[in-house]
């Protein structure tokens, strides 16, 4: 699992919500990397798309993978994973 989105109508809905998915992770004995861990951020990048209240936008990411080109050996398509 690489991100989890929790989200809620009221930052109480948030609170409930973040404790139980908490709760799981520790039910399967799934640690977490605190330092990847964000809390009460008003945007987000999700798959390649940045996340916030007024709607999605692309990641400029996306742009530079776009660019790049082709590989044309086994190599270069190592290189570029």
């Amino acid at each position: 699992m690489n991100d989890f989105i929790i989200y809620g109508n009221s930052f109480d809905v948030c609170i409930e919500n973040l404790t139980l998915i908490l709760k799981r992770c520790m039910k399967i004995n799934l640690v977490l990397n605190y330092k990847k861990c964000h809390f009460m951020v008003e945007q987000g990048i999700v798959l390649g798309h940045i996340v916030f209240s007024r709607g999605l936008e692309v990641n400029n990411k996306i742009d530079i993978i776009f660019s790049l080109s082709y590989p044309v050996s086994i190599r270069e398509v190592y290189s570029f994973l």
